[in-house]
């Protein structure tokens, strides 16, 4: 009965632990702000922060990296806008 090719759900290519989908929850939810608020103020580095983090959240499965990613663009927005 452990045999796994008679399983009625297929194989997704994707990870559904609770790690990832709080990760990508919050971190999609901040993107998602900074791009509202990028297109609102005009403000092309804030707009862009929030593509990436919300493309961050989609591609990066492993929570862990995925919170590195999103502080290191999280970072690069303050520093991009600081400069400007």
């Amino acid at each position: 009965m452990d045999d796994s090719s008679n399983s009625p759900l297929p194989s997704l290519p994707f990870s559904l632990d609770s790690g990832t989908l709080l990760a990508s929850l919050i971190w999609g939810a901040i993107g998602a702000g900074f791009l509202i608020y990028g297109r609102r103020q005009r403000s092309g580095p804030a707009f862009a922060g929030g593509v990436a983090l919300i493309v961050v959240s989609y591609f990066i499965s492993s929570p862990l990296w995925m919170s590195a990613a999103s502080v290191g663009i999280i970072a690069g927005v303050y520093l991009w806008s600081r400069r400007g």
